[in-house]
């Protein structure tokens, strides 16, 4: 069964920047298109970025300009770097293919 392995997040002062990585055990990026969501406790999870299998990027409007989305083919690899980083960031973030679900990442910001 496909795996999504995700790394980064942390601590980070507003304004600044963070790299999550979300990696596959399998190709299924070009098969399957991925998803970025993030949830705070006592919300709902909200998507907030997508990547088509050709590798087109997408983001809600809430998040443009500062989330980027980019994939590493060789690697099995989608990152999603966030920069200018806001205090209502912080939560914890997921990444979605398939209906497979990386184990989340925390990101927090704060000063």
């Amino acid at each position: 069964q496909v795996r999504l392995v995700q790394s980064g997040g942390g601590l980070v002062q507003p304004g600044g920047s963070l790299r999550l990585s979300c990696t596959a055990s399998e190709n299924i990026f070009s098969r399957e298109q991925m998803h970025w969501y993030r949830q705070v406790p006592g919300r709902q999870r909200e998507l907030v970025a997508a990547m088509t299998t050709g590798g087109n990027p997408g983001y809600v409007d809430s998040v443009k300009g500062r989330f980027t989305l980019s994939r590493d083919n060789a690697q099995n690899t989608v990152y999603l770097q966030i920069d200018n980083l806001k205090f209502d960031y912080t939560a914890v973030y997921y990444c979605e293919c398939g209906d497979i679900w990386g184990q989340g990442t925390q990101v927090t910001v704060s000063a």
